[in-house]
């Protein structure tokens, strides 16, 4: 070997190591998790399976910032403005709007994924659900249109319930909406709906059920798909078991938590689509131009556990139309 092919060697060497180099310390894309609730308050495996999907395992080529409020929205403003700090790629809100306005107004160039059943283009959060435009989009169940066939399904259930108890959070961004659109429902099949209203302590929703039971208003209640509600399904099984009040929930969760009955959006498979969306804009794509997604499957679930204990008799017809049924 000459003396010039031997440097010629070293030199393709030593450019050669610095790229190998580089290629192996690409940084590990970072997104965050924003969420009202706590960490036990909330299943992520649906999102997780969505983000696999997409070529993304947390650990391995993808890092997450986990940011949990425990129940508390005036920390919310201050999580995002963390997460933004900490520059991640992505912002994940899962279950909650008023999530979804904290990460809004803490930045407006990191792209926004939400999952939740609010209307996003009422609230602000984009233009419109085709053409979403700006840094945030993401998958919605419309709970407008859900009110209705609960309602319904509980009428079924009760026949003789003409007046229906609506349990709503007042300080929630969508209490109005909650409002206006059950009593639209309720009007539909001749139900008249009586507002009830608890906010961020366990004692206020402990109040409304004992105060139900001394006045006897209302003959079944629905309760929102407030995220103060998800996080408290156990205490609400508790106490509607106690003062015997059916009650329709909208998450399967708080079925399974001793809950009569749910119904309402698949929360796995809208997860997953948000995993879905998450990788695509880790590959390059821009959420302006992915469009807000709608539910499309929803999921009816009993507990045969709970209705024997109020001595209620499932009719046949939603034993024949439920997705799952505890026994």
């Amino acid at each position: 070997m000459t003396r010039r092919e031997f440097i010629t060697l070293i030199g393709g060497a030593a450019l050669a190591r610095p790229l190998s180099a580089r290629a192996q310390q690409q940084p590990m894309p970072v997104i965050g998790l924003l969420q009202i609730g706590t960490p036990s308050s909330f299943s992520l495996s649906g999102f997780r399976q969505g983000l696999k999907e997409g070529g993304y395992v947390e650990g391995q080529n993808l890092a997450i910032e986990y940011r949990w409020a425990n129940d508390d929205p005036g920390s919310l403003p201050d999580l995002a403005a963390d997460l933004v700090r900490r520059q991640v790629r992505v912002i994940v809100v899962l279950g909650n709007s008023l999530s979804v306005q904290a990460a809004k107004v803490a930045t407006n160039t990191i792209p926004i994924v939400f999952g939740h059943g609010s209307d996003p283009v009422g609230l602000g959060h984009v233009a419109s659900l085709n053409r979403p435009g700006g840094n945030v989009t993401g998958m919605t169940s419309l709970s407008s249109e859900l009110f209705g066939k609960q309602l319904g399904i509980l009428h079924e259930l009760l026949p003789y319930a003409h007046h229906v108890g609506v349990l709503s959070n007042p300080t929630g961004p969508s209490h109005k909406s909650v409002v206006k659109d059950t009593q639209t429902a309720a009007s539909g099949i001749g139900q008249t709906i009586e507002v009830l209203t608890a906010n961020n302590t366990s004692d206020e929703i402990a109040a409304v059920f004992a105060r139900l039971a001394d006045e006897k208003r209302v003959q079944g209640l629905l309760v929102s798909n407030d995220s103060l509600f998800r996080t408290r399904r156990v205490q609400l099984a508790i106490l509607a078991a106690r003062y015997a009040l059916p009650t329709i929930y909208p998450f399967r969760e708080q079925a399974e938590a001793g809950g009569l009955l749910s119904y309402g959006p698949d929360l796995a498979n809208r997860d997953r689509e948000v995993g879905h969306y998450v990788s695509r804009i880790l590959e390059g794509e821009k959420p302006a131009n992915l469009p807000v997604l709608q539910s499309t499957k929803f999921e009816l679930v009993l507990n045969l556990q709970t209705a024997k204990a109020l001595r209620l008799q499932i009719p046949a017809t939603l034993l024949a139309r439920a997705d799952e049924v505890i026994e």
